[in-house]
């Protein structure tokens, strides 16, 4: 099963579920810790040209992903800025937080759809269950999203963790 991901919406809540073939500290240090997501984090030909992390409840996690890749037209050279703000942490099995697009100061940008996001890692046999449930405000900010691309993203992203931790482990 590992690197097909499940995507599934139930009502306003979209969940997403893959396993990754590292162990679940790895895959956990994998979302908490800037210099690991800026390897990974944003769909192919984006990187985050700002990756800020204070890993803690309250805390927050300011970046900019920008495209580099020529090849994605009107997107080339685009930013896109986002922030978390966690509101809880168990070490190694679970993160909450708030997520929303941003501005580069960080202020919300209460156009777009924010998402209350709950990431759970399971271990499975020496191997990393990643369930990640994204609940918006209503079922039309969901929608707003999954128009945006966010599916075919957050799989772009989820492929590119995958090639981090087998990089990391080798």
């Amino acid at each position: 099963m590992t690197n097909q991901m499940i995507s599934k919406v139930e009502g306003q809540e979209l969940i997403l579920e893959r396993v990754f073939n590292a162990p679940r500290q790895l895959v956990f240090k994998a979302f908490s810790e800037a210099e690991h997501l800026k390897h990974w984090w944003g769909p192919r030909g984006w990187t985050l040209s700002a990756c800020t992390v204070d890993f803690r409840a309250g805390g927050a996690w300011h970046y900019c992903m920008k495209c580099l890749d020529k090849n994605q037209g009107d997107f080339y050279g685009m930013e896109s800025w986002g922030k978390a703000i966690y509101k809880e942490i168990v070490d190694g099995e679970k993160i909450v937080y708030v997520d929303f697009f941003s501005d580069a100061e960080g202020n919300e940008l209460d156009t777009m759809p924010s998402a209350h996001v709950t990431t759970t890692f399971l271990e499975q046999d020496g191997q990393t269950k990643l369930i990640s449930r994204s609940r918006y405000a209503s079922v039309d900010e969901l929608k707003k999203v999954m128009e945006m691309g966010m599916e075919q993203g957050i799989t772009e992203t989820w492929d590119r963790l995958s090639e981090h931790l087998q990089a990391v482990q080798s």
